[in-house]
């Protein structure tokens, strides 16, 4: 199911006091079969964003009290521009109501691969705020050992309006 991607990032710095982060390969979802005349939606469209992960960024990596997220946050303006490009917008930074989400988060181990990223509104909802709330409630899950690490990474890039529901027992509204 999962296909190795071509992209590797190794060795991300972390800041002064942390260290390095070695995240290992990008894991591609499923393969990317459209790179323009993506569809813009509440969803990311799977043939351009099928989601991705680290293969390095395991269970108890993510979950270790020295992990955070700042680490590993690296996408450069030039990629989010791509990704803007892809989906037919105009390359612009759009403020607060749109952002290049990543599809996977990086609080589940989600890589910084263009595979993994979407524009994604603030509304209408549910938009990207809304998203983030259930990132946040999946880190918990997974190391709480509530739900695995896989299931979360497939489930949030399969449908996380779904999980969304499957999680908190209602439709994401913001």
């Amino acid at each position: 199911m999962w296909l190795n991607g071509g992209s590797t990032a190794t060795k991300k710095s972390s800041g002064a006091s942390a260290g390095t982060v070695d995240v290992g390969k990008t894991v591609l979802l499923k393969n990317r079969t459209k790179t323009s005349g993506c569809k813009l939606g509440p969803n990311p469209d799977r043939r351009c964003s099928p989601g991705a992960y680290y293969s390095k960024l395991t269970k108890a990596v993510i979950c270790s009290a020295s992990f955070h997220t700042g680490s590993i946050r690296n996408v450069p303006q030039s990629e989010k521009y791509d990704v803007e490009v892809e989906y037919g917008m105009t390359e612009k930074l759009y403020g607060s109501s749109l952002e290049i989400d990543h599809i996977v988060s990086l609080e589940l181990g989600g890589s910084n691969d263009i595979a993994n990223l979407f524009p994604e509104r603030a509304s209408p909802a549910p938009g990207y705020h809304v998203k983030d709330k259930l990132e946040n409630k999946l880190h918990s899950l997974v190391c709480s050992g509530s739900m695995s690490l896989s299931s979360a990474r497939v489930g949030i890039a399969t449908n996380w309006q779904k999980l969304y529901r499957k999680v908190y027992g209602t439709a994401p509204v913001g």
